[in-house]
């Protein structure tokens, strides 16, 4: 069965992720499903690949009651349609993430980013940066670094789309070296990263966004991706928090030292203790210090 609704999840899923949230209809037919929770001040939290909107649910649980959290599943992703012959480039993610933008008119927004969701959020602030205030940065780049062997596995014909799709390569990878405690994993939520995941079909974002990562000046991806970094620049008096996991294999602590390079008046919380789904590893943590550096930096 495709779960391409809140209805669809199991119920020990929808006990940790209790909204049935929106949908936007966009421009290329496809349908866009998002949370959008509580009210005051926007925070859209972007994810990255294999996860989905669920990584952000206990920040929407922490932080709904002060803020409006909206939460977006990229299209391929979570309970957004997942079309088999879509590009997945960043170009088009970026392009989504503009419409539910515009859609719900958001303005003074804190951007809260992770993995692949760093280049897709920060893209969406290059295009529209009157809307972007304050930072919130999960584990991510939007410069290109070290690429781990796994990733380039993935690049391989066949190889890749039978580890990804035929085997759920991704999202079990992720269950299984993405989490630094994965006792946190148990009652349902890793069934949580799996749920949307559970065919060869809907697993096609999963394997063609792991293809757009660029791996050399070539890739289509590559360009966008330099200028999205180049962007940063204007962001550089902006409040922005960093919360970085240090047993990251991907996004590894060269990736912390660029952004703070990009960005050195950030506050910095650096966890050795946890690795890329910082979110689940620290979450009592990260949202007493978001409330907190959302307190200490208010919106002009």
């Amino acid at each position: 069965m495709n779960v391409s609704t809140w209805s669809d999840l199991p119920e020990a899923v929808r006990a940790h992720y209790p909204w049935r949230g929106r949908d936007l209809a966009l421009t290329s037919g496809f349908r866009m499903h998002y949370v959008d929770e509580g009210e005051g001040e926007t925070l859209l939290m972007v994810h990255g690949n294999p996860t989905w909107s669920f990584y952000y649910r206990t920040l929407v649980q922490g932080l709904s009651d002060r803020y409006r959290c909206v939460v977006p599943d990229h299209v391929g992703c979570g309970l957004s349609d997942k079309p088999q012959d879509w590009p997945y480039q960043l170009a088009d993610h970026i392009d989504n993430l503009c419409q539910l933008i515009e859609h719900l008119d958001l303005k003074r927004i804190t951007l809260v980013v992770h993995d692949w969701g760093g280049a897709i959020g920060f893209g969406a602030a290059a295009r529209m940066p009157e809307r972007f205030e304050r930072f919130v940065v999960f584990n991510t780049a939007v410069f290109m670094g070290p690429i781990p062997w796994a990733l380039k596995l993935v690049h391989v014909p066949v190889v890749g789309s039978v580890l990804v799709r035929g085997l759920n390569g991704f999202v079990r990878g992720g269950l299984a070296v993405s989490i630094a405690d994965r006792k946190r994993m148990r009652n349902g939520v890793g069934k949580g990263y799996l749920a949307p995941y559970n065919s060869w079909r809907t697993r096609v974002a999963n394997h063609r966004m792991v293809l757009d990562i660029p791996v050399d000046e070539k890739h289509p991806t590559w360009k966008p991706l330099h200028a999205i970094d180049a962007s940063l620049a204007q962001y550089r008096d902006k409040p922005m928090l960093i919360v970085w996991g240090e047993q990251d294999f991907v996004f590894t602590n060269w990736f912390r030292d660029q952004w703070v390079k990009r960005f050195p008046d950030a506050e910095v919380h650096s966890l050795p203790e946890c690795s890329h789904w910082i979110v689940e590893d620290a979450h009592e943590r990260i949202v007493p210090w978001m409330a907190d550096f959302l307190e200490r930096n208010p919106l002009p």
